[in-house]
């Protein structure tokens, strides 16, 4: 039966005000008036949760006030559970959180919109209800990957509509200036009006809700099943705590439905049982991906691009937030490097050593890297099979300076260019940690300053460890040696080299 949107809202206003628990899906309002229903629904909301004593009023007014649309498909009402709500929300506000980081905005700013975005989380979460009304209706869980694939695209469009003003739009939601297009867009998705589900908390007193449930005040036998299976494997009740603090949908997550068949997994492909606690303080969403819809289909599918099927448990442990990025993700990584000139072998190789490479934003670090390399005359595709881990770092404060240091020296672009590609690691140094105190002593050594164009890798020894005490052993012996062989050959070879220098030196003197 059609429904106007006024009678919608009559509907709305005497389920919050009477108290009693309900879901109210718009369906597919079109124009302003439905944004204006939505709009008085989350006051509503709000107002009902903090002044009682208006749950009396009549809503007969309010009701009179609107223009009537009629809307189609008229869609059932359904609860959900209190601890799944949660869960999804703090989901939803991860994934906000890396988006808006995504655009640009600091952690603490990212942080503070978070602060302010109560009704927009709300709204995210009905989202995935409305996307996702099968799932909910047989019982089954959203996992991590799936609520991303559906809250991103919605966000993009968003951004797309609203640009800089995005952040306005989250913190001031739904009561902000829109377009007619985005009106549309912003209701059509069911919203939840349910005023015993809905207390006023803040992200601080969610992040206590989810502590308490872990906490070690809690009699042993009263903590949640994962919980116990968790200290079990080896997981200290600490670090679950601070799991739980970073992501408090951890706390919800069941045992049987998400941790169990995850961590056995993971044992099956050989990892050892005492990283699994290293693994999931690293990334505790893995505990929320599907093995069967997300897991290990994005598996094969990385397999399918060369990452070698044999070395799962190191790249894993190495970098497990590998299988909760989107085939989207992974291919735009994976494309680019294609377009830098890698062949599938290598781009198999650089997946296999450097996962992390992965969560290198395409536009913000790896392109702009690229094109950095590309001024100073590198080639971008070596340094990327040697070295993908530099593309990780910041142009202005790791890479300009390191290429500012050689050139203040003397050294040229051609010579910077040669020493790039024998050696790209060397860019991942630390200036003041490592690169000058190992230069001052360079100076100390009898060699040219070319020598370092020839051997660059110098820069990778330790200081204290190797290099001081090898060049010490040499100076012994009298001899001269490349500072590729004292560095590079192991004891036995450089004590063989240096007995066999000190006899053609003591020959040639007594000739």
């Amino acid at each position: 039966m059609a429904t106007s949107p006024g009678s919608l809202l009559v509907v709305a206003r005497r389920a919050i005000l009477s108290n009693t628990h309900m879901t109210v899906f718009l369906g597919q309002h079109q124009g302003p008036p439905a944004l204006f229903v939505a709009r008085h629904i989350f006051a509503l909301r709000i107002s009902a949760a903090v002044n009682p004593s208006r749950r009396h009023h009549s809503a007969a007014p309010l009701a009179q006030e609107l223009a009537v649309t009629r809307t189609e498909n008229a869609m059932s009402i359904r609860g959900v559970p209190l601890t799944l709500l949660a869960s999804e929300k703090e989901e939803a506000k991860a994934v906000l959180t890396l988006f808006l980081k995504k655009q640009g905005l600091g952690s603490a700013a990212a942080s503070r919109t978070i602060n302010k975005s109560d009704l927009f989380i709300d709204h995210l979460v009905s989202q995935l209800h409305s996307i996702h009304k099968s799932r909910y209706l047989v019982g089954r869980e959203l996992t991590t990957l799936e609520i991303r694939d559906a809250l991103i695209p919605y966000l993009e469009n968003l951004l797309q509509e609203h640009g800089s003003n995005l952040v306005d739009v989250v913190e001031e939601f739904p009561n902000m200036p829109v377009k007619e297009k985005v009106a549309a867009e912003v209701v059509s998705p069911n919203v939840i009006i349910d005023s015993k589900k809905l207390p006023d908390l803040t992200v601080k007193s969610r992040k206590l809700k989810a502590m308490a449930r872990v906490s070690g005040s809690v009699p042993t036998d009263q903590l949640p099943q994962h919980v116990l299976y968790l200290i079990d494997l080896g997981m200290e009740l600490e670090d679950i705590q601070q799991v739980t603090r970073k992501f408090p949908a951890f706390a919800y997550y069941s045992l049987e439905g998400k941790i169990r068949p995850v961590v056995e997994f993971l044992l099956e492909l050989g990892i050892p049982k005492s990283e699994l606690p290293i693994i999931l303080r690293k990334r505790p969403q893995l505990c929320g991906i599907s093995l069967s819809e997300n897991l290990i289909p994005t598996m094969k599918f990385l397999e399918s691009l060369g990452l070698d099927k044999e070395k799962w448990a190191k790249v894993i442990y190495r970098f497990p937030p590998l299988l909760t990025y989107s085939r989207q993700k992974l291919m735009s990584t994976v494309d680019f490097l294609y377009e830098m000139g890698l062949t599938v072998p290598d781009v198999g190789k650089v997946l296999t050593r450097c996962p992390n490479i992965i969560s290198y934003s395409v536009e913000e670090n790896l392109r702009p890297t690229a094109e950095y390399f590309s001024l100073l005359g590198v080639n971008v595709a070596v340094v990327l099979q040697r070295s993908p881990q530099t593309f990780g770092l910041s142009i202005e404060g790791n890479l300009k300076p390191v290429t500012e240091f050689f050139m203040e020296r003397g050294y040229t672009l051609e010579d910077l260019r040669t020493m790039i590609q024998r050696y790209g690691t060397l860019y991942t140094f630390s200036l003041e940690e490592n690169m000058m105190p190992k230069w001052e002593f360079f100076l100390t050594m009898d060699y040219p300053r070319s020598e370092l164009v020839k051997f660059p890798q110098f820069f990778g020894y330790s200081l204290e460890e190797r290099i001081k005490p090898r060049y010490a052993l040499v100076k012994q012996y009298g001899v001269n040696l490349l500072l590729n062989q004292v560095l590079s050959l192991s004891d036995g070879e450089l004590d063989k080299v240096l007995k066999r220098k000190l006899k053609q030196k003591n020959l040639k003197e007594s000739l």
